[in-house]
């Protein structure tokens, strides 16, 4: 059998990577196996649930680290139950926010090489031109994203002016690329662009040349510190706690500026369909003696959106407390129930953790419908 294909997306937080893999399938054909290796920030797997939804032949979470740094021993096992169970046409790894693409392409290189399983494609950078210029001055990996990769994808260009449009391809052009580029429509990319890439850049880095530049994978080293997560967790021992209070929710949400939060993932409790930020509700279906439904939470830079969970989804052992892939354990206070009204996840600038933490635990934002304090709070730093 010929090598699996393997393609790396990659981009800052926010910048619409999964909403990219997931407008790429509809155009593959039927027949065609696609597999995601997904790797998150915190313990909640939103995107790899929305993908599992959507006609992804199997799904692969590496949590709580970063796919580049410490999860990266991890890359071969994860891509091996993807292969033997699934057999897909193609892999898709779509890493954390942060991610250095040149060490994963360089481990993905050497798995090939190991084992003849897998080819890498190519690196696919995901540039969100409305944020681009406030989160590229100060991250030093979101330089090094752009320029580790064979195909740049200029994403929400169509929300902003174009003079934003061309300020990006300029500083684009700063870092001496030679890479092509591409505008989504909405963040669709047709498939014949993003795959069959044959990566330049996978060539660039055989580890037999010295073509790759030590000082940049250096450097890169300490980028998590760029970010800092918490994790957000209501929980309640009292049945009647039928949801989430979706007002102060909201007031939470709208309260966030893009400069500090980068993203906000969580899977929510409500017993009455939310609002996304454009005003669009999408109702899930409550079941006979069910008092509330599940629905995904996903924010970035000002907007956000609440996906229903589908029964399927809401049983899956993807929202056990228990993640195999990263050995991760998420601790529940003692008498609580596991399933609780709010798992979140919330991605912030360096330094910001500790005020929102204070904030969320002594601000109301992230409280029970019910008003008689039985709920429960928990807010803890990650360490990533």
């Amino acid at each position: 059998m010929p090598p699996i294909p393997v393609t790396i997306v990659t981009g800052f937080l926010g910048s619409g990577k999964t909403t990219l893999i997931l407008n790429l399938i509809p155009q593959l054909p039927k027949t065609y196996k696609l597999a995601l290796l997904k790797n998150e920030f915190g313990d909640v797997a939103v995107d790899s649930q929305l993908a599992s939804s959507s006609a992804i032949g199997g799904v692969q979470e590496l949590l709580n680290g970063c796919i580049c740094c410490n999860l990266v021993g991890q890359l071969g096992d994860a891509l091996d139950t993807l292969r033997k169970d699934v057999h897909p046409d193609r892999i898709i790894i779509e890493t954390s926010g942060s991610a250095f693409p040149a060490t994963l392409a360089m481990e993905v290189n050497r798995l090939g090489r190991e084992t003849g399983y897998y080819a890498l494609d190519g690196v696919i950078v995901v540039i969100d031109v409305e944020n681009w210029k406030g989160y590229e001055d100060t991250s030093y990996t979101a330089k090094m994203q752009a320029r580790y990769t064979d195909l740049i994808v200029f994403n929400k260009w169509e929300l902003v002016p174009e003079r934003r449009y061309e300020d990006c391809l300029d500083r684009v052009g700063d870092l001496e690329l030679q890479v092509a580029t591409v505008r989504s429509e909405r963040g669709r990319v047709d498939q014949s662009v993003l795959l069959g890439l044959d990566s330049a850049f996978a060539k660039m880095l055989d580890p037999l040349s010295n073509t790759h530049d030590d000082h940049d994978h250096d450097h890169a080293k300490d980028h998590q510190s760029e970010v800092e997560v918490i994790s957000v967790t209501l929980s309640s021992e009292d049945i009647m706690h039928h949801g989430v209070n979706l007002d102060s929710l909201e007031t939470f949400l709208l309260s966030t500026p893009k400069d500090e939060v980068y993203r906000i993932k969580a899977i929510v409790k409500a017993s009455r369909p939310p609002a996304s930020s454009g005003g669009d509700v999408e109702p899930a279906v409550i079941h006979q003696g069910q008092t509330s439904a599940k629905y995904i939470l996903n924010w970035a830079f000002g907007r956000w959106t609440f996906t229903p969970m589908s029964s399927a989804i809401q049983s899956s052992s993807a929202l056990s407390s228990r993640n195999s892939r990263s050995g991760s354990i998420v601790e529940m206070p003692e008498g609580l129930e596991i399933d609780p009204l709010v798992r979140m996840t919330v991605i912030l600038a360096r330094g910001e953790a500790d005020k929102w933490k204070k904030r969320i635990e002594t601000q109301g934002h992230i409280e029970s419908e019910n008003e008689d304090g039985k709920a429960r709070l928990q807010v803890t730093k990650i360490l990533v």
